[in-house]
């Protein structure tokens, strides 16, 4: 079991569903940088790095602007960050591999622990689901490729609201999909942003640190902190575990 230190005051009672978050906590982003570095040597990391944080920067970007008039789904986000990222590295994108890592996108390499956790908690009855940006279509492809789709009781995107993560009405998609209230769900991610986000809404939150990084600086630690996935299960009282 991976140890975890928690931040704020525990409520009385173990809470009933654990949402994640999916790109970069479920799912590996920067496995893409395997197929970049065959397509351009010595710059797929630097390629699959920009592509993430570019991503991210337009999400946030259609949600603040205009009251999100200028929103797109996720997946157009990803294409036009990629294309971005190529030019900012100067790389030429043919159309064959920008399919070819579109493709890869859609079939992200998932956390080797992911199964075993997502099992443990459905054996203790616990809600599982994901709370992502992924428009539906690429969540599908990404949950049943993983072969997770019998794991999960919900898939939500936040393209039901048209506003991204960290949108109130964003995280608000969890507490009606799965009628709990915010306190009564764990929100799980690897991005700090929205462990720290989830946490302002009211969600007791994991954030997920695999590569020892510090967290956000604005006055809020997540309820806890573990390094791997598996730090989801100490939510759960060892009375609760079969």
């Amino acid at each position: 079991m991976d140890k975890t230190r928690a931040h704020a005051s525990q409520p009385s009672k173990p809470p009933q569903a654990v949402l994640f978050d999916a790109y970069g906590t479920l799912f590996d982003v920067y496995s893409v940088g395997l197929v970049a570095e065959q397509l351009f040597p010595g710059q797929g990391e630097a390629l699959g790095l920009l592509w993430r944080e570019k991503q991210i920067e337009y999400t946030r970007l259609v949600t603040t602007s205009n009251d999100g008039a200028h929103y797109q789904p996720f997946w157009q986000l990803t294409q036009a960050g990629l294309r971005y990222a190529a030019r900012r590295l100067k790389l030429t994108l043919t159309p064959e591999a920008e399919l070819q890592l579109m493709n890869q996108y859609r079939h992200l390499s998932a956390f080797p622990e992911n199964r075993e956790v997502l099992q443990a908690l459905k054996a203790r009855g616990i809600v599982t689901g994901i709370l992502s940006n992924g428009d539906p279509e690429m969540l599908g492809i990404a949950v049943r490729s993983a072969g997770l789709d019998g794991l999960l009781d919900h898939v939500i995107s936040v393209d039901a609201v048209r506003k991204y993560k960290t949108h109130p009405e964003a995280y608000a998609l969890g507490e009606q999909a799965t009628g709990l209230r915010a306190a009564q769900i764990v929100f799980v991610s690897s991005n700090s942003w929205d462990a720290l986000a989830a946490t302002w809404y009211g969600y007791q939150t994991l954030w997920v640190n695999r590569y020892a990084q510090p967290f956000e600086e604005l006055g809020t630690l997540p309820t806890r902190t573990g390094s791997t996935f598996s730090a989801v299960l100490d939510f759960f009282p060892p009375a609760a575990r079969p």
